[in-house]
C-alpha cells in the first residue's frame, strides 16, 4: 500500500487507503476504513471500477484478461473452475454488458465432484464433470477452455445469446468450426444438446458484435437465405471499401445494427447516413436496427419485407430498369462533399484496443456496435 503522505501518491487517486495496483473486495476496503457508501460514490465519480459483485479496482488500472483473472480469484473459492458466461467474459467476450453501475451477473464456476458445493450471493456454484483438456490456467484461476466454454454456452443460454457466444469464441481463434462440430458427439444425450446441434452449423467467427449475431439469428428465423457477413461494397481506387454487417449480395439486401455508443452523436449519425446513401446508390436496400428492434416480433417482418423489396428491385435491374439514385450515381459519380465521410480511418473504422482483450492492437468498426 502507498503511504498517504508519500509524494509519489497520485492526487487523482480514488482514495489513499485503497490499493492502486490490484483488485480488492468490499470486505478488504472496509478493513482499510472505506465503507460501501464511499465505494459507491467513487464508482459514480469514475475513480473506481466495479469489476464483479463486491470486487473493485482503481480506474487507472487497465482492463485486461490478467486483471479480470485476479478479480475472479477474489470472488470464487479455491479449486473452483470458471465456466459459462463468466469464462467468456474472462476471455474478453462480454455477453451481458451492464457497466460498472449496472447489475452484475452472477459469477459462474464449478468444482470437481470431490469438493463441496458452495452457495454465495451473486456467485453461482455447482459441480460438473470436466476433463483435463477442458481446463486452462489463467493467472491464479482455472477456467474452461474456449472450446468447452463455447459448448457450454451453446447448450445453456437462450438461442440468441448462445449463438453470439459461439460466434465470439470462434473469432478468438482458439479452435476451429470443425473442432466445434466434432464436440457434438461428446454431448449426445446431455441437456441442451439439441440447441447446440442447431446452432453449431450457424456459428460464424466473422460476426463482430453480440448484437450482430442476434440480428443474424432473426434473419435466419425469418426464413431468409443464409446471409453473408462483413460484405465489402463501394470499392474505389485508393479507398478502403465500406462493409455491411450482413446481407445477400445476390439481391443487394443488407441489415445493419447501430449501437448507441458508436452511432448516436450527430457526427456519427451524419456519417452513417451518407455512407448508406452512397451504398444505396449502388442499388442496395439497407434496413437498420437498434437494440429495441431486436426484441420485437416485427423485426422478422421487417427483414422479410426488406428482402422482398430488394428481390423485386433486383428483378427490375435485370430487366434494365434502375432507380433514380442508381442512375445519378452512374451519371455523376459520388457527391464531392461526401469525401469528408470517406477518410481512410473512418472507412477502415480502426480503433485502438486499450484493454488487449482481442489479442490484437486494433478492431474493426462493427466491434463498436
Amino acid at each position: 500500500m502507498t503511504n498517504p503522505g508519500s509524494s509519489i501518491f497520485p492526487a487523482w487517486h480514488a482514495d489513499p487507503r485503497l490499493p492502486t495496483d490490484r483488485p480488492f473486495t468490499a470486505a478488504q476496503a472496509r478493513h482499510l476504513g472505506v465503507d460501501g457508501n464511499v465505494l459507491a460514490r467513487l464508482v459514480r465519480q469514475g475513480l473506481l471500477r466495479r469489476v464483479l459483485h463486491g470486487v473493485y479496482v482503481d480506474a487507472c488500472v487497465p482492463d485486461s484478461i490478467d486483471e479480470r483473472a485476479r478479480a475472479l480469484a477474489l470472488a470464487v473459492p479455491e479449486a473452483a473452475v470458471i465456466t459459462d458466461a463468466t469464462a467468456a467474459w474472462l476471455y474478453g467476450v462480454d455477453l451481458f454488458p451492464g457497466g460498472s453501475m449496472g447489475p452484475m451477473p452472477r459469477v459462474q464456476y464449478f468444482r470437481h465432484p470431490d469438493h463441496t458445493r458452495v452457495r454465495r450471493k451473486q456467485v453461482q456454484g455447482g459441480r460438473r464433470m470436466l476433463d483435463d483438456a477442458d481446463l486452462v490456467s489463467i493467472g491464479p484461476v482455472l477456467v474452461t477452455s474456449p472450446l468447452r466454454t463455447a459448448c457450454d454456452l451453446g447448450r445453456s443460454l437462450r438461442r440468441e445469446k448462445a449463438l453470439a457466444g459461439l460466434d465470439a469464441l470462434l473469432r478468438l481463434g482458439g479452435f476451429t468450426a470443425a473442432e466445434l462440430d466434432a464436440q457434438l458427439r461428446r454431448f449426445r444425450g446431455r441437456r441442451g444438446v439439441v440447441q447446440l446441434r442447431e446452432l453449431v452449423p450457424l456459428a460464424d467467427g466473422r460476426a463482430e458484435s453480440v448484437r450482430e449475431s442476434e440480428l443474424r439469428l432473426l434473419w435466419i428465423d425469418a426464413g431468409l437465405p443464409k446471409p453473408d457477413l462483413q460484405i465489402s461494397v463501394l470499392h474505389r481506387p485508393g479507398r478502403e471499401p465500406f462493409r455491411l454487417d450482413l446481407g445477400d449480395a445476390r439481391v443487394k439486401y443488407a441489415a445493419e445494427y447501430d449501437g448507441e455508443e458508436w452511432h448516436s452523436t450527430p457526427e456519427q449519425i451524419a456519417r452513417d447516413a451518407w455512407r448508406r446513401e452512397l451504398i444505396r446508390g449502388e442499388g442496395w436496400t439497407i434496413d437498420v436496427f437498434g437494440n429495441a428492434d431486436l426484441h420485437r416480433w416485427s423485426a422478422m417482418d421487417r427483414l422479410k419485407d426488406g428482402y422482398r423489396r430488394a428481390a423485386e428491385r433486383a428483378e427490375r435491374r435485370a430487366a434494365g430498369d434502375r432507380s433514380d439514385a442508381e442512375a445519378a450515381m452512374r451519371a455523376f459519380g459520388l457527391p464531392r462533399h461526401a469525401d469528408s465521410f470517406l477518410m481512410s480511418s473512418e472507412v477502415a473504422g480502426l480503433v485502438r484496443d486499450p484493454y488487449g482483450l482481442y489479442g490484437v492492437s486494433e478492431v474493426s468498426r462493427s466491434d463498436r456496435s
